[in-house]
């Protein structure tokens, strides 16, 4: 019994070594390339996704590919994605190259001219941390779940209204109708807030490209690296719990503004403590009254020490802007509002390059408070695609 085990042991270290060598030896014939051509031909709209899946045979891990057109090139990945920002006839070039040689195969994409709304298509997702317009911008009425919430956040956007975001980590996505071209070296879009002269709220802006095509925002997120991306001041996975407050207790005053200065309790990752007050301004709940006991957050956290009250009374307060990459940051009219998707990082902090966006992710990125004025809460009135005139 003994021998036939041992020779069984053989056997199957034998096979298991030439399998190993089936896939690690040098491919013998060149790469065999089929690119199959849908129904009437490779047809697109322009700033919407072309995407082309080869299949490539004899191709191993030093494979190399190319997708180029003219002399331009389009991807150095196997599979296709890209955007055409203009209509039009194009003649693509798919190449594959391993050590034995190089093959090659061409496609005619025809690219249709079409217009699109340049503004928010879709909100997908609202949550608001806690702040004094929360339950006002937009409106919530009683019974209202999360789909209600929604629905009104996008109303607003679509119709020039404003969303408040609430304290830190407070977001929205949203989404286009068409891709967002990350053009070189130009600014592709603009988050719109109620930013004004030394008056900053400023928000982090996320972005997303659907990768995997089936419309949601559920791919990668990539974060836009700001001014202060780097600062010393600035927290990286910060995360902040809030639990909703008894709004009956017996409130803690402070005599000026505060009616409240005990008023909704938080907690975060860095050993901190503390409360958000609540002002003689805005009577109504900060807490989203459609969450439950507690909510958390995670994301990028900006210094607030540039926050200053300048009457040194509590009564004269300033926010200034940083210099640039972030939403509700400067006015709207300012170049230093825009976006550039080149800015955008992995989590890591590695720089990727992205050749179109469809989602936008913004969240309030301050955890502050600047006396009567309540919290720093970003503020979102809409979003523009700056490739569209």
């Amino acid at each position: 019994m003994r021998r036939i085990l041992i020779a069984a042991t053989a056997i199957l270290f034998v096979i298991s070594s030439c399998k190993k060598d089936d896939e690690t030896q040098a491919p013998q014939v060149a790469p065999e390339i089929t690119i199959t051509t849908p129904e009437g031909g490779f047809a697109v709209d322009n700033m919407k996704w072309l995407r082309v899946n080869p299949v490539v045979k004899s191709d191993s891990a030093t494979t190399t590919y190319l997708w180029t057109t003219g002399g331009d090139t389009l991807s150095m990945n196997k599979n296709l994605m890209y955007v055409f920002a203009e209509a039009g006839t194009y003649t693509l070039t798919f190449s594959a190259k391993n050590s034995i040689g190089t093959s090659q195969q061409q496609i005619t994409v025809k690219v249709a001219e079409k217009t699109y709304e340049n503004g928010i298509a879709k909100v997908y997702e609202y949550f608001p941390a806690p702040g004094q317009f929360v339950n006002s911008l937009p409106t919530w009425d009683a019974g209202d779940k999360d789909e209600q919430i929604i629905s009104k956040a996008e109303e607003q956007l679509k119709t020039n209204g404003m969303i408040s975001l609430g304290g830190f980590g407070g977001h929205v996505v949203v989404g286009f109708g068409h891709t967002v071209i990350n053009k070189p070296d130009e600014y592709s879009f603009l988050v719109e807030g109620n930013g004004f002269a030394n008056w900053a709220e400023p928000g982090i802006v996320m972005v997303s490209a659907d990768a995997n095509g089936n419309g949601l925002p559920d791919d990668e997120w990539y974060e836009i690296a700001g001014s202060e991306y780097k600062s010393p001041g600035t927290i990286h996975n910060y995360q902040i719990t809030y639990y909703k407050p008894d709004e009956n207790k017996e409130p803690t005053p402070d005599g000026m503004y505060q009616s409240d200065t005990t008023y909704i309790r938080w907690k975060d990752n860095q050993g901190k403590s503390g409360y958000i007050s609540k002002n003689v301004f805005n009577t109504t709940s900060y807490y989203p009254q459609w969450k439950g006991d507690s909510i958390t957050f995670t994301g990028t956290r900006l210094t607030s020490e540039n926050i200053e009250d300048l009457s040194g009374e509590g009564t004269n307060y300033i926010s200034p802007a940083f210099e640039f990459g972030y939403a509700d940051n400067w006015e709207n009219t300012a170049e230093k509002a825009a976006i550039k998707i080149s800015w955008a990082v992995d989590k890591n902090g590695v720089p990727v390059r992205l050749p179109g966006i469809d989602f936008i992710k913004v969240y309030t990125g301050m955890r502050a408070e600047a006396g009567w004025l309540g919290e720093i809460s970003t503020e979102v009135t809409g979003v523009k695609d700056l490739n569209l005139k």
